[in-house]
């Protein structure tokens, strides 16, 4: 099992769902940069279930415990250790149907790679409580990216078949910062809906997906690598690791198949001195690395795979086809809650990207201009 992604700045995740604590190790921090508990505690706060019939009723308080790396606020240069403990698991849930295979989820192919040693409650490392560590990691590295002027924005863009406003609407690409207890998006009026699909979701035992949007703003021109670590194939792999992400697209994504070349160049044109493009369309990517124009990708996120509705599947132990009536607590949509894992990774993810190409300095002293 790999459970380390980085290159100059690294996380290493660790944990499962009902264990004792989820959490992870950050590691290629510079010494000496502020760690915002108070952002921290936001970030995670949006991330975390309120039991409001909109997501699961498994709610945890999800305080974050610094191990090492830490020291009066600061990082002091070594591994950043971090953990959460799990306090609110019920994993009698899980007793009765535990042979029996839940579509949608891992549980057989963790039996195939793992041979019936995996930790299956709840879904174990699988589950997407793991993301609560790499929203805590992933904070304190957007807080060294905010230093550095660059930003990273996330919105639903669309979830449960209703559309928030589109990106381009944005005057200025100025994002609003998410509410505590609200959804991110660009056009608050579309919250009303949107809650209302996901209850009426959640009411029938079922489930609904939706489509997260990202903008980061401040990047320079050159970051990232041809072919293996383009910046598209390095966020790509990271997205992916969000347990319901099935597809990503950058700038004009699966739209550039109706296109013109033509219609898919962004001219190049000078604005305020500086070399820019009149259009956006390749999502401020070119070749892997990107061009100074704002970053922009879009992922699809798949319906929450446990619902209540009786399923068909089979018992993996008695090799029997079987009914599957699942029970615990689950989320109708993990949609506005994936809105904050996905900001939070691609600010790690962006990190290590420029600490490649700057080093860790940069982290404290700013980017070179270009």
């Amino acid at each position: 099992m790999k459970n380390t992604f980085g290159n100059a700045v690294s996380m290493t995740i660790f944990g499962e769902s009902h264990g004792p604590a989820v959490g992870a190790v950050l590691d290629g921090l510079a010494a000496g940069l502020p760690v915002d508990e108070a952002a921290i505690a936001a970030a995670m706060d949006r991330r975390r279930a309120r039991g409001d019939g909109l997501s699961t009723a498994r709610t945890e308080a999800d305080a974050v415990e610094f191990l090492s790396g830490v020291y009066n606020g600061r990082t002091t240069g070594t591994a950043v250790t971090l953990m959460i403990r799990n306090l609110n698991t019920r994993s009698g849930d899980y007793a009765k149907t535990a042979d029996l295979l839940r579509p949608g989820h891992a549980d057989y192919t963790a039996y195939a790679k793992y041979e019936g040693f995996q930790d299956a409650r709840g879904g174990g490392h699988f589950s997407g409580r793991i993301t609560a560590a790499s929203v805590a990691a992933g904070t304190i590295c957007e807080t060294v990216l905010n230093s550095l002027g660059v930003k990273v924005y996330t919105h639903i863009a669309e979830c449960a078949g209703v559309k928030d406003a589109p990106l381009s609407s944005a005057a200025g690409l100025v994002m609003p910062a998410p509410q505590p207890g609200h959804f991110a998006l660009l056009d608050p009026a579309k919250e009303e809906p949107m809650q209302a699909a996901i209850r009426a979701a959640g009411g029938e035992g079922d489930s609904v997906g939706g489509i997260l949007e990202t903008v980061v703003t401040g990047l320079p021109a050159g970051i990232g690598e041809p072919w293996f670590d383009s910046v598209e194939s390095e966020l790509a792999h990271l997205m992916f690791a969000i347990p319901a992400c099935k597809g990503i697209e950058f700038g004009a994504g699966f739209g550039f198949a109706a296109l013109r070349g033509s219609e898919a160049n962004d001219p190049f044109t000078m604005r305020g001195g500086e070399i820019a493009t009149a259009t956006n369309k390749n999502g401020g990517v070119n070749g892997g690395i990107t061009n100074g124009m704002p970053l922009v990708f879009r992922t699809v996120l798949k319906p929450t795979p446990s619902i209540y509705k009786e399923q068909h599947t089979v018992d993996y132990i008695s090799r029997q086809d079987a009914e599957l009536q699942i029970r615990g607590r689950h989320d109708p949509c993990i949609v506005p809650r994936a809105a904050v894992v996905q900001n939070t990774l691609t600010a790690f993810g962006l990190l290590d990207l420029l600490t490649v190409r700057y080093g860790t300095l940069a982290q404290k002293h700013g980017l070179p201009q270009v």
